[in-house]
């Protein structure tokens, strides 16, 4: 993409399921060049991710990161690198550590990322699930379930990955590390999420020089499924107040 171009290209990272965004999560960011991915199957470190992400983009010198909970974290860990290329970074559901405080919550996360088979198809999913789903799911665009989310995993994660990936989250700690982050940010916050909670965003806000957070009211964890419109709409908002060209960014 040329640098004399206005509109930087927009990389999508997925969530913990690894699934790509879907063509109507993508839908309306309209003409704007975009780019999505599904993760690499069987990692179990932030920063081997973000080595797949950089290798995905290389041909890329004017983009955007756009991450969603476990891809935020992703898309932080690329920023922290400061990449040339990179315009903007925006991260909803995210967190730059483990979010999960409780000795025992991380106990749990450690056994249901051990199982396998029935297990983790009955058991393990269902209990993730349960826990990303908030009172606003069917209100949106295209209402959602803690079954959709079920069905979501088991369509695309293997048990393995799932494991893999819950490992990272558990080690994975970008927190003095935020002030690398030299781009504008915006920090898309649920107002709803059992998951993450409120602190993962303060934590952000407070590290990245050039952040700002948006809350969307009633809306909860999976708010990239159940309100794809209203969810691109704040991130088409954040992108409006963006340098029209890269090197008005470096200005």
């Amino acid at each position: 993409m040329s640098t004399s171009a206005k509109n930087p290209t927009l990389v999508f990272i997925p969530c913990l399921s690894g699934a790509p965004w879907s063509a109507e999560q993508l839908a309306p960011y309209s003409e704007a060049p975009k780019r999505t991915l599904r993760l690499p199957e069987g990692v179990d470190d932030i920063e081997h991710y973000a080595d797949h992400l950089e290798s995905a983009i290389a041909d890329l010198d004017d983009y955007v990161l756009v991450g969603d909970s476990f891809g935020a974290n992703i898309a932080l860990a690329l920023a922290t690198r400061r990449p040339p290329g990179l315009r903007a970074l925006v991260m909803s559901g995210g967190f730059a550590a483990n979010p999960v405080d409780s000795k025992p919550w991380k106990a749990l996360m450690q056994a249901i990322g051990r199982a396998r088979g029935p297990l983790y198809q009955q058991l393990t999913l269902r209990a993730h699930a349960h826990r990303l789903t908030s009172p606003y799911d069917g209100e949106g665009q295209t209402p959602w379930s803690q079954a959709r989310s079920r069905e979501l995993f088991l369509a695309n994660t293997p048990a393995t990955s799932f494991g893999a990936r819950l490992r990272a989250v558990l080690t994975a700690d970008y927190t003095d590390a935020l002030d690398r982050v030299q781009v504008p940010t915006l920090i898309l916050t649920p107002s709803h999420d059992v998951l993450i909670g409120e602190n993962a965003s303060k934590v952000m806000l407070a590290g990245i020089p050039d952040a700002r957070e948006v809350v969307l009211p009633r809306t909860g964890h999976m708010f990239r499924f159940s309100h794809p419109v209203t969810y691109a709409a704040a991130v088409n908002g954040f992108l409006a107040t963006l340098p029209t060209t890269r090197q008005d960014a470096d200005a």
